[in-house]
């Protein structure tokens, strides 16, 4: 049997503009009255956070103070994963046809994300997601779960997984962060890099996935045919 894991934000999942949103009322709100800030553009910001600019920073740049700046990053922490934002946002392109490819075609599919439970069944229930992943292949933390950091976190949900699927011949992980490669080398699994999510590929090269690709969909073609990619 033929195993592929998938991460959620960014193979499937594009969260930029949430992102972006939470970024442009955490300035307003920190902002001093009458203070002239320099709002990014979505692809400034976007390309700061794919390269792992630290939230302190990219308030810095934005124009905000070192006060500021500390608090800025505290009320990002707080507001980013909040009810109101996730209508942000959005299927990444062709990922819904990709994730029908590969069902079609058999292969067992699973999901691990470090969203809670609800904020999966949020996405599950707008985008009619669960279609492709039913309750026991599905890998995600509790909604009381309290989160260390992803790089931790992630390896435990993927020891989990191990523990209850089924053997499979040969297992792939899909994601967009080094938690994901890291997760998936620990438990020797092989990994695939997409460039669509929250790291870029200089990023994701430093923790040496097995490949980097575009998205979801090229990662699909070399898991089903790899002869036409030798």
């Amino acid at each position: 049997m033929l195993r592929l894991i998938t991460d959620f934000d960014g193979p499937i999942i594009d969260v930029s503009e949430r992102y972006y949103r939470v970024y442009q009322f955490c300035l307003e709100k920190t902002r001093y009255p009458n203070q002239t800030v320099r709002e990014l553009s979505k692809a400034e910001f976007w390309q700061m956070k794919r390269s792992r600019v630290p939230e302190k920073q990219i308030a810095l740049n934005s124009g905000l103070d070192e006060a500021q700046a500390q608090e800025f990053s505290q009320l990002r922490r707080q507001t980013v994963h909040t009810e109101p934002y996730f209508q942000y946002d959005s299927l990444a392109p062709g990922a819904v046809d990709a994730l029908l490819k590969i069902q079609q075609a058999g292969v067992d599919l699973a999901v691990m994300t470090m969203r809670r439970v609800w904020e999966l069944d949020y996405a599950f229930k707008k985008y009619d997601l669960s279609r492709f992943f039913p309750e026991n292949r599905c890998y995600c933390l509790s909604n009381d779960y309290v989160k260390t950091r992803d790089i931790e976190d992630k390896p435990l949900l993927m020891a989990r997984a191990l523990k209850d699927l089924p053997p499979a011949a040969d297992t792939w992980m899909v994601g967009d962060t080094e938690a994901d490669i890291a997760a998936a080398k620990k438990h020797g699994v092989k990994v695939m890099a997409v460039e669509c999510g929250i790291r870029d590929r200089v990023q994701l090269e430093l923790y040496h996935p097995d490949l980097i690709v575009k998205d979801l969909s090229i990662a699909v073609d070399l898991i089903l045919e790899p002869q036409r990619f030798i």
